[in-house]
């Protein structure tokens, strides 16, 4: 009997794969899942957190798009902070922490939930293409199972080994899972290159042995956020504590004793690992100087007594692990549940997939998460689900859906991958977007619900809603420029900020653009402003909008006009089969790097290290721009 013809294969049901599936089957597209494990989905094999600087505002936008991760979060967690809430608005990020096997409970239900998803527990040997065209894939037993399109998130999986101290394990995520093998070199034999990277988690513990008299508790925020837009509250699910305490140098000289028995500086790990991550034999190495490091006891759920040491990452030998362990305020009697480890598994370069994460060599074959060089469930997701995504749209003829740096976090990352030279696990940083002012956590929906309706990923009553929201907060600005308050209504108030005071009725928005003031407090105080915003308009969500947008209005004006004369190069195309070794007035570097990556714009091309501003002249000047 002949095999079915799916529209897409996903390879992987971790992060990348369950978004992956989940948007390529909610956009209409016939998908097969493909698992090696359906016990372990979405499986939160390191810390058991989502969000954090960056990564919360990658899960917002995620949510935006249609997807899974942020309703996940919301419905499994079990502490929700806001981080950076001192800073301003850019900065802030939502972080929770789950408990890790509702959350992979969640996923698989939202999987399986899904009509247009079939499963199956089986692991991916090959890749089959005709004319570099994919066909299909090639599972354990040699069957071939055809598809138009394939993805793959194999995260770690791919030739997986798992070092703690001089020994070591094929393993794909943890010790319990098998790696993948054959996969990497049947990609090799597509011409595909490919390195290897490393990363590593600290050891888990037994949450009864900490004595919390000697750590510090950090609980929840008492007005917790939720992750999805669409959850209304979570605060009754924010309800435990994490706990701070630190390294001391007694800890660190105990892990110096297992230096020349860490495969690390031993050599036996081959892999580069994140250098935004070391592991805590390295930070010793890379900061002898420093006495102390902070250490923050995570719960990994609410009926688990598995507790997550962050910030203590190490493949050093489980001896060491524990007597160092033991050396930390609050662990002197403490219980290791299992030891911490580093895995190195196989990468394929980024430059090696365009902007839609379809690979350049195989038409209709799509690579996410992991395999491209990333680190994180939050990156992960946000490929996996942008290649769900424009799989599903190139399948059905339409246009890719492609993210600028001005639009998401999210397009900062793939653009990333795609131009610059991936050495090392990358993970998303503010930093790293220039744009960070107008990609807040707090403006997703905002930002990308008209695309995520274009590509059917949201319906047209999500859509509308959001159009309303947008009304509402311009009706609520413009009312703001319109009403005028008395001193003898906001005096007080400025008095306590101390703030001088109006001598005449003035603008309200004169008032909410001081930056001690916001728009909430001017409400409470001022009648004339209470009355002057209809009820609709008084809303929180539309409040804080209102605060932020009118607070940073002449730094977000600046950055939008920055952001339109380098969105012009981006607009500029490359035709596909350019021939950059025609170009014999650039630099040697720069034509390697152009012809490796073969980018899509001017605007990419500029962004590639190794192409200097007159390679982009050149080029400019060549194709008639």
């Amino acid at each position: 009997m002949e095999n079915p013809l799916y529209d897409i294969i996903v390879v992987g049901a971790g992060h990348a794969g369950c978004e992956a599936a989940l948007a390529a089957a909610r956009s209409g597209s016939a998908c097969l899942l493909i698992t090696s494990d359906l016990s372990a989905v979405a499986r939160m094999s390191c810390n058991p957190a989502i969000g954090g600087v960056a990564k919360g505002q990658i899960t917002r936008e995620v949510d935006a798009l249609g997807g899974e991760m942020a309703k996940a979060i919301d419905a499994t967690g079990i502490q929700f902070r806001m981080l950076n809430r001192s800073k301003g608005a850019a900065m802030r990020s939502p972080r929770a922490q789950a408990d890790k096997a509702s959350y992979s409970r969640h996923m698989r239900r939202a999987v399986e939930n899904e009509p247009l998803i079939d499963i199956l527990q089986d692991t991916v040997t090959g890749i089959i293409a005709d004319n570099g065209r994919l066909t299909g894939v090639v599972v354990t037993s040699g069957r071939r199972i055809r598809s138009t399109a394939a993805i793959l998130t194999c995260g770690t999986f791919l030739n997986g080994l798992i070092h703690v101290g001089m020994s070591h394990y094929p393993g794909g995520r943890t010790m319990a899972e098998p790696p993948v093998e054959r996969l990497t070199e049947s990609l090799a034999a597509l011409g595909f290159t490919h390195g290897r990277l490393k990363t590593g988690t600290p050891p888990r513990i037994d949450a009864r042995s900490v004595d919390y008299s000697r750590v510090i508790e950090q609980p929840g925020d008492p007005d917790p956020t939720p992750f999805s837009f669409s959850t209304e509250s979570v605060a009754e699910r924010n309800r435990v504590s994490c706990y701070l305490t630190k390294t001391s140098a007694v800890t660190h000289d105990i892990l110096r004793q297992g230096f020349d028995r860490s495969p690390l500086f031993t050599g036996k790990v081959q892999g580069i690992g994140p250098r935004y991550c070391p592991s805590v034999e390295d930070k010793i190495f890379r900061f002898p100087d420093k006495d102390s490091h902070h250490i923050f006891l995570e719960p990994e759920g609410s009926d688990t007594i598995e507790m997550y040491v962050n910030g203590f990452s190490t493949s050093l030998p489980e001896d060491i692990q524990m007597k160092a362990l033991r050396t930390i305020a609050g662990l002197e009697n403490v219980k290791m549940i299992r030891p911490g480890y580093a895995i190195e598994y196989d990468y394929f370069h980024p430059w090696q997939i365009s902007s839609t994460l379809e690979t350049k060599l195989v038409e209709n074959l799509y690579f996410a998460g992991q395999i491209n060089g990333t680190s994180g469930y939050e990156e992960a997701a946000a490929q996996g689900l942008m290649a769900g995504i424009n799989a599903s749209l190139k399948i059905r003829g339409r246009k890719p859906l492609v993210l600028s740096r001005a639009e998401a976090y999210i397009g900062v990352l793939i653009d990333d991958l795609v131009t610059k030279e991936t050495k090392e696990p990358y993970r998303m940083f503010t930093s790293s977007a220039e744009h960070r002012l107008i990609l807040r956590h707090d403006n997703a929906d905002l930002r990308l619900g008209r695309v995520a309706y274009e590509s059917g990923m949201i319906s047209r009553e999500s859509s509308e809603r959001i159009r309303g929201l947008r009304e509402a907060i311009d009706r609520g600005r413009q009312r703001l420029e319109e009403i005028r308050v008395l001193p003898d209504e906001v005096n007080s108030l400025l008095e306590r900020k101390g703030m001088p005071l109006i001598p005449s009725a003035s603008r309200a928005i004169g008032i909410v653009k001081r930056p001690g003031i916001s728009l909430a407090e001017l409400i409470d105080a001022s009648d004339t402003v209470r009355n002057g915003l209809e009820p609709f308009d008084a809303q929180g969500r539309i409040v804080e909008q209102i605060d932020i947008e009118v607070k940073y209005e002449g730094y977000i004006k600046r950055d939008r006009l920055m952001t339109d004369r380098i969105s012009r190069l981006d607009t500029l195309l490359i035709p596909e089969h350019f021939d950059y070794n025609s170009l014999s007035s650039i630099s040697n570097e720069g034509r390697e790097k152009l012809a490796r990556h073969k980018p899509s714009t001017i605007g990419q091309a500029s962004r590639i290290l190794g192409v200097s501003p007159s390679d982009i002249s050149v080029l400019m000047i060549r194709i008639g721009r």
